[in-house]
């Protein structure tokens, strides 16, 4: 019997497609082999191709560091944020994030896992947590559902508690760099269960000041880890971390 279903689900996949193909969610065209989005509005996708090799701030031409970075090193080794946060990116992000939109989500991950690393591959990816408080509001993390499909595309091992949010901080969305970096500091812990490999990146979806990712990288590094790397989905154009 579950060989028979196994056998009859990818024709039903393939009925389901040709009935109700997928549309783009940004303008409704047609998706794009088979995809959320659209061709027109994939190559629109703001591509983070020229930054800072450190944190990957958009800059006008790439560099191995910006002046920021030349300043106060990052606490990880190097960064990876093939987006720049803008249109048409932010609006998808913010329908995942905030509207409870997880098809978005699907979207940005699958096209995410389509650009190439260019950074040697972590032993471990873990993901910035959320407050028990944030995750029952919400009810799911953002950065694990984005990080659970690029594990599965790279064959990376994913732990999603790895960090633990130690304490409910405020939104950083409207306060100044100082003010980010005061209320994270402290705020993150290792699992007292969890063995670190020596190279692990962390992953957020979205990179704005670095303040988060820097206080995980922190945390991790008084752990043991010898290089971590961090992941974003897109990089807003901040250099302050």
């Amino acid at each position: 019997m579950l060989h028979a279903a196994v056998h009859l689900a990818a024709p039903l996949r393939a009925l389901h497609a040709w009935l109700l193909p997928p549309r783009c969610l940004l303008c409704g065209a047609p998706g794009f082999a088979g995809g959320e989005l659209c061709a027109g509005c994939v190559a629109e996708l703001p591509r983070n191709t020229a930054c800072c090799a450190g944190c990957a701030l958009p800059l006008p031409t790439p560099a191995a560091l910006c002046g920021e970075c030349q300043r106060h090193a990052p606490p990880w080794t190097t960064a990876w944020a093939p987006f720049r946060y803008g249109w048409p990116l932010d609006r998808l992000e913010t329908r995942y994030k905030f509207g409870r939109d997880l098809a978005a989500g699907r979207a940005l991950a699958a096209q995410w896992a389509r650009e190439p690393v260019p950074l040697a591959l972590p032993e471990l990816l873990v993901v910035v947590p959320l407050h028990a408080r944030r995750l029952r509001q919400r009810g799911y993390n953002q950065a694990l559902e984005l990080a659970k499909p690029l594990a599965h595309h790279f064959g990376v091992p994913l732990r999603g508690d790895a960090l633990v949010r130690l304490r409910a901080t405020s939104a950083q969305t409207e306060l100044t760099a100082v003010a980010r970096r005061r209320n994270v500091r402290g705020a993150f812990a290792i699992h007292s269960n969890v063995a670190l490999p020596a190279h692990v990146a962390v992953l957020d979806d979205v990179m704005t000041t670095g303040a988060t990712l820097a206080e995980c990288a922190r945390a991790l590094k008084r752990a043991g880890v010898a290089r971590v790397d961090v992941w974003a989905l897109a990089r807003a154009p901040s250099s302050r971390i």
